[in-house]
């Protein structure tokens, strides 16, 4: 099975080797240290599977999807530090397979990398503990309508899209926005159509993510509760 490491930390990126390398299954084929690098290798290598950090420098989200167009049948796992629930989100939606944070120990991470290069979705302790805090279904994410383009919504959707994430109702939002109900309604719709979500969980999400809204107005489960 082979390999690539991809990871702006030099440090990172030498103990994963070390890890990954004790294992005679698998073949470390090369280490990007940004994302263009990673796609030239993706393209030349052909691995199994790609072990990255899309936080670290040189590196976004977006090259994910990047990843998955150059090679059909590779697979993500991404090893990152802590990250919030809609972080953990945009990154299962934009085709990261398996999620773990980098401060698991080996056998985690070992489990990990068996897991994902087999297809099957592996999370840690840690992560598995940041969603279900948030109420996350991993299996009920709509993944295929996922895309690079910027999402482009107007004033009134953001507005609205805030409203929603401080927990107001269609009827609500509609008197104070001096709408009517359908109109709200159909703003929602075509919301959820652009975001590429399927309920209101995921507009919240949205909306703390791209700061419409304070995190700690985040509807979900908190640590305090």
């Amino acid at each position: 099975m082979r390999l690539i490491l991809a990871d702006s930390n030099d440090l990172v990126r030498i103990g994963l080797r070390t890890i990954i390398g004790s294992n005679q299954k698998y073949d470390i084929v090369s280490e990007a240290k940004n994302s263009q690098e990673l796609l030239d290798q993706v393209a030349n290598f052909n691995p199994s599977l790609v072990v990255i950090d899309y936080t670290s420098a040189g590196f976004s989200i977006d090259v994910i999807p990047k990843v998955l167009q150059k090679s059909k049948h590779v697979r993500c796992l991404a090893i990152t530090p802590e990250q919030s629930a809609p972080t953990l989100v945009n990154a299962l939606k934009s085709g990261v397979l398996s999620y773990v944070k980098k401060d698991c120990d080996v056998g985690e991470i070992n489990s990990a990398i068996d897991e994902t290069i087999r297809g099957n979705k592996f999370f840690c302790g840690q992560i598995l503990e940041t969603i279900r805090k948030a109420s996350i279904d991993v299996n009920d994410l709509d993944y295929d309508s996922f895309t690079c383009e910027p999402v482009v919504l107007s004033d009134r959707e953001n507005e609205i899209i805030t409203l929603i994430a401080e927990g107001l109702t269609n009827q609500q939002i509609a008197e104070q926005l001096f709408l009517s109900n359908h109109t709200v309604n159909t703003h929602r719709k075509n919301i959820m159509g652009k975001l590429g979500v399927k309920n209101t969980a995921g507009i919240v999400m949205y909306a703390v993510k791209t700061n419409l809204v304070s995190p700690n107005k985040f509807l979900f489960a908190s640590e305090t509760n």
